[in-house]
């Protein structure tokens, strides 16, 4: 898939054009795990695919986890201890972990709009979140985070714009579909080169 979303951006877009000459594809292992990478991304205010504090890797090492799981869970909260987190913080934490003791959602069965409306049940769970997991863990195709900060940045940059509201950015990426999230990692790709001076 990723040749004919290249092929795709290419013809359609010629700053993607560019952006996909200049950097490679960034390659990420999914975990496939939505309960680990959730909570990786409310205790770190970041997904760990994109983290640079790997503070979430850190506190499983000191526990000895690999993989988070509702079944491990209470070993995970004994590093939690050693950090300092909001109120509300802990509260989402308790209210995903509630909804995966309650629920084993087929994720794979369900189209982008249902994992999106089932996450954003989940107490503290935004629309953020739920396209982390989307783009993320379950690999969605066609996926855009109209809220994420780093994307607004970067295509403000690229395009030129005079303002990132999310209308202005759907508007944009219209012609990236079905390919919305190659899209979008290789924005966050070119970024990341750019932060390195590797460009």
């Amino acid at each position: 898939m990723l040749d004919l979303a290249k092929q795709h951006l290419s013809t359609q877009d010629e700053v993607m054009k560019m952006v996909i000459e200049t950097v490679a594809f960034p390659q990420v292992v999914s975990t496939r795990n939505v309960f680990h990478d959730l909570m990786s991304c409310i205790v770190e205010q970041q997904i760990h695919y994109r983290s640079t504090k790997k503070l979430f890797e850190k506190l499983l090492g000191a526990v000895n986890l690999s993989l988070l799981t509702p079944t491990n869970f209470p070993t995970f909260e004994e590093a939690l201890k050693e950090v300092k987190l909001s109120t509300r913080k802990y509260e989402t934490i308790h209210n995903t972990l509630h909804f995966f003791q309650e629920n084993e959602p087929d994720w794979t069965t369900m189209d982008d709009a249902a994992v999106h409306n089932q996450l954003t049940g989940i107490k503290g769970i935004g629309g953020w979140t739920a396209d982390m997991i989307l783009l993320y863990t379950l690999e969605r195709p066609n996926v855009c985070p109209y809220d994420d900060y780093h994307l607004k940045q970067i295509t403000q940059d690229l395009y030129a714009l005079k303002d990132v509201k999310k209308t202005t950015l759907k508007n944009l990426t219209k012609k990236w579909l079905p390919y919305q999230s190659f899209a979008v990692k290789y924005l966050l790709a070119w970024k990341e080169a750019r932060k390195n001076k590797s460009l």
